[in-house]
């Protein structure tokens, strides 16, 4: 059975086919239909290439088990990967941006009409590889693979940007030829927001930012449902990857002995496990549980 990093390795491979054949279509087309929207698509094709080896190696990478050296495990390589590849998306945001602003100062043919069927394909592949990805981004709770969707959805974007520049060229004909270029800086425009989008949720990963609570409600419910837990003190989550570490105080009897509550503490930890397969990482502390007074019905 494929573990979350394998199937997250497959949508790696997955993109980088996908890119590169898309990449060498959109470089030809833009070329011989004298497009530049569609030559910044293969520009933005050939760097999500190397952004899915980036996601690739970072998955492979945190898939290790922990070590000697790395003792809470290799995780957060891919939340660096993430990071990278954001970063890579706003610097090609960046580059497209200028070279769309020069084009539009220099006078130049109108794109080639048969570049919107290319464009139109160009969409609907980028759209469903998006979608694909996505899904599986979301299900591992891999946000590296996420941005790696995103990549797709960019650039299903910059190319239905390019369509309608192109066709207003085509259409409106002479004094026109710049709509092309107009896309494509609107385009770059969108491409900068999602990578700093994807970039502002990297870097809450690697801040340890507590996930929210789709991780800590369900570890809480288990953890009280144990027998013998009387109440759950403290509950600290953080991500790595596409998994998580728990630190979680266990109030108890506090007339138990010391090697009972090493007991209950070891049968907290196995059943989080058991609920939370992404779960790796759980340190449980064993506290004594004392009854609060309450006074006027406030404790």
């Amino acid at each position: 059975m494929a573990t979350d990093f394998d199937r997250g390795v497959r949508s790696a491979q997955l993109s980088m086919i996908s890119n590169a054949v898309l990449a060498l279509v959109k470089l030809i087309a833009g070329v011989v239909g004298n497009s530049y929207a569609l030559i910044a698509d293969a520009v933005e094709s050939s760097a999500d290439i190397f952004s899915s080896l980036i996601v690739w190696g970072g998955l492979r990478i945190a898939s290790r088990d922990p070590d000697e050296d790395y003792p809470f495990g290799y995780g957060k390589a891919e939340t660096v990967a993430s990071a990278t590849v954001s970063l890579m998306l706003l610097g090609a945001a960046v580059g497209i941006a200028i070279e769309a602003a020069r084009e539009i100062r220099l006078p130049h043919h109108a794109p080639a009409p048969w570049t919107l069927i290319v464009l139109v394909l160009v969409v609907i592949t980028k759209t469903l590889l998006g979608r694909t990805i996505g899904a599986v981004g979301h299900e591992v709770g891999s946000t590296a693979v996420q941005a790696d969707a995103w990549h797709h959805f960019s650039d299903a974007i910059t190319s239905a940007a390019a369509f309608v520049g192109i066709s207003v060229a085509v259409v409106k004909g002479a004094g026109w030829e710049s709509a092309d270029d107009w896309a494509a800086l609107v385009a770059a425009l969108v491409i900068a927001y999602n990578g700093a989008s994807m970039l502002r949720t990297s870097l809450r990963d690697l801040m340890d930012r507590n996930p929210g609570a789709d991780i800590a409600v369900p570890v809480r419910r288990v953890a009280e449902a144990v027998p013998g837990v009387s109440a759950i003190e403290k509950l600290l989550v953080r991500r790595a990857g596409i998994a998580f570490h728990v630190e979680i105080h266990v109030q108890a009897n506090p007339a138990m002995s010391l090697f009972d509550a090493h007991a209950l503490g070891g049968i907290v930890k196995s059943a989080i496990r058991a609920a939370q397969p992404r779960v790796r990482g759980i340190l449980v502390h064993m506290e004594p549980y004392e009854q609060r007074e309450t006074v006027h019905g406030q404790p």
